[in-house]
């Protein structure tokens, strides 16, 4: 088995690592990888948002076998342009990696399938965020819509710097990730990631993880992409796992399902 693997992150290193492990690969290539996975792979140059040439390269050599990491092309529609190739991809489709690309996205689908999540606003001009931010007060958090690389997170400590914040979003900080802002009611507590493999009717619970996305010692200092992970999460004990399961996986997936349905019918129906 010939698999093409996208990603140059540690992410696709562990993921190469544990590929090229595999009794029935024969060739690993990873576009554009990193230094550490050419011990182990061939790594190559391939513009990912030229889906074609993608899918041509994938011909070429053969390829039977596509692992997608990073959630840039997920959310650009890259497995969607290799399953409709006739390839086989791991990775969601655009429409469910929406839940990664758009945190007003995620926090809408939270509200119509009543898992729990903190209070927040949507907003698409500085001003209309900067009156729901004096209405609410501080602290609170500040997030561009979109995919800014886990640094579009601005916790707030007073009103000041939130409405400097959403100021900097809207001034092009993070890009087209801050065109739209969620505001969003400030929570205390820690923070855990629980990850599912789901093909959108069942969910595989798998592991949890505690990152530490804030720059400085004693959680100080401003969001990165992340600082340093473990796993498992202490915090993540069997009684809390299975509330996660029941609260937000089984919730999430039920929304999800239930919206590609409408959005098949109403593409049926056009």
């Amino acid at each position: 088995m010939n698999i093409l693997l996208i990603g140059s992150g540690g992410r696709e290193h562990a993921l190469a690592w544990s590929l090229a492990k595999s009794p029935v690969l024969n060739e690993l290539f990873v576009a554009p990888g990193n230094a550490g996975i050419e011990q182990f792979a061939k790594c190559i140059a391939l513009d990912l948002t030229d889906h074609r040439s993608v899918i041509e390269f994938c011909r070429l050599h053969d390829i039977n076998f596509v692992v997608i990491g990073p959630e840039a092309p997920l959310v650009d529609g890259l497995s969607d342009s290799l399953t409709h190739a006739g390839l086989r991809v791991f990775g969601p489709s655009s429409a469910a990696a929406q839940l990664e690309g758009s945190k007003g996205f995620t926090k809408d689908m939270c509200a119509r399938a009543n898992v729990p999540t903190a209070a927040y606003g949507r907003f698409d001009n500085a001003e209309a965020a900067k009156t729901y931010i004096r209405e609410q007060g501080a602290p609170i958090v500040v997030k561009a819509d979109g995919l800014a690389a886990g640094k579009g997170v601005i916790i707030a400590m007073n009103e000041q710097e939130a409405l400097d914040a959403v100021d900097s979003c809207f001034d092009g900080a993070f890009g087209d990730a801050g065109a739209e802002v969620v505001v969003e009611e400030f929570l205390e507590g820690e923070e855990a990631s629980f990850f599912v493999l789901s093909d959108g009717v069942n969910a595989l619970p798998l592991a949890t993880a505690q990152d530490h996305k804030r720059a400085f010692d004693g959680d100080e200092g401003p969001n990165t992409g992340g600082m340093g992970a473990y796993s498992p999460a202490p915090v993540m004990t069997e009684e809390m796992m299975d509330r996660v399961m029941k609260e937000i996986i089984h919730p999430t997936i039920a929304d999800m399902k239930r919206r590609a349905a409408r959005s098949k019918a109403c593409f049926m129906l056009v």
